[in-house]
């Protein structure tokens, strides 16, 4: 069995591969890691069999629906996942087979519910329950430091103390520990009490993940996040400098109708010489009676160039070919020196 680790952040995914067929899983795939983990497997000539999650991620977004439309390839969860969109989901002490790899379920809950963690030969994916030098919280939705407690010293620390431990997450720059080592040397292990583990788990106070409601709303629905959708939109329009733009307004350009999308008060405060006025949440209901022509030339505007760039691509969807996207927004407008109109 062959074990690629792939780390963005402090996110850790592994693919693992048959050495002898090629078959391949790829455990806990990571949405901006999408490219790599397609390289790799072209580079070696896998075949992906499955694509698997530990555990509803809290605070970074899972690439395994997206990977599992393109490449045809079927998502695993734990039986207690609420995602709708898994294509298989496994009990503990069931086993995932690809080739000469027997990738062996085991429930794990108290990072999450759904937590899970898996055993292939000397190898343990611990998902989030165990990390090298810490474990998972348990103080974001369905956590409990009861069942963590149970996880930990009822299930993981009883493997072979050889056993490798590859973690979901790490922040400090290891690559994997073992069974043994954490026993000795992790400080919350020490806690082997378990009315003073879980007071300790209940009294961390760590901070909310930055992307806490947009990492559970995506990963447990299958929708897609903020930065999918700009980036769906932004190949969908072509967009025009700032410098371009603040030319052909000099130049007198009469083709071009600079469309402002913020709100009424942010437009009145300054705007773009000759721009119109359309707030974004009325695009879609007043854009018929501002424009009747959809031929017109229209360049939307915002901000800071994210909003201007949503409905750019509304435009173009609603008929209006020609729409475009200033690249930068008011800010940049105004930070560039360029004139505003009140």
């Amino acid at each position: 069995m062959h074990i690629e680790p792939f780390a963005n952040g402090g996110c850790r995914s592994y693919l693992i591969s048959c050495e002898t067929s090629g078959r391949a899983i790829l455990i806990d795939p990571e949405i901006h890691l999408v490219e790599r983990y397609k390289a790799a497997i072209a580079r070696d000539g896998l075949s992906l069999s499955y694509l698997l999650d530990t555990h509803t991620h809290a605070d970074h977004f899972s690439a395994s629906r997206q990977l599992g439309a393109t490449l045809g390839v079927p998502v695993v969860h734990g039986r207690k996942s609420p995602a709708p969109f898994a294509d298989m989901r496994l009990d503990d002490g069931e086993m995932l087979v690809a080739g000469d790899v027997r990738l062996v379920a085991l429930a794990t809950p108290g990072h999450t519910r759904d937590s899970m963690c898996f055993s292939a030969g000397d190898a343990l994916f611990t998902g989030d329950t165990l990390l090298i030098g810490g474990t998972g919280r348990t103080d974001l939705p369905t956590g409990d430091p009861e069942q963590l407690y149970d996880s930990l010293f009822g299930r993981l620390l009883k493997f072979d103390p050889a056993t490798r431990v590859f973690p979901g997450h790490d922040y400090k720059g290891n690559s994997e520990s073992t069974i043994g080592q954490e026993i000795e040397t992790n400080p919350r292990l020490q806690k082997r009490d378990r009315q003073e583990f879980v007071a300790m788990m209940r009294e961390l106070n760590l901070a909310a993940p930055t992307h806490l409601t947009e990492a559970l709303r995506t990963n447990m629905s299958g929708g897609i996040t903020v930065e999918q959708l700009l980036s769906e939109a932004a190949h969908t329009v072509p967009f025009m400098s700032l410098a371009e733009l603040h030319d052909q307004l000099a130049r007198g350009a009469n083709d071009l109708t600079v469309l402002d999308v913020r709100e009424r008060d942010a437009f009145e405060k300054g705007h773009i010489p000759g721009a119109r006025h359309l707030a974004r949440g009325q695009l879609e209901l007043r854009i018929n009676d501002l424009f009747p022509d959809p031929t017109v030339r229209i360049l939307a505007c915002c901000e800071f160039g994210k909003i201007s760039t949503l409905a750019a691509a509304t435009l173009k969807q609603l008929g209006f070919m020609r729409a475009v996207a200033l690249d930068g927004g008011m800010k940049a407008w105004k930070d560039a020196g360029y004139a505003l109109e009140v």
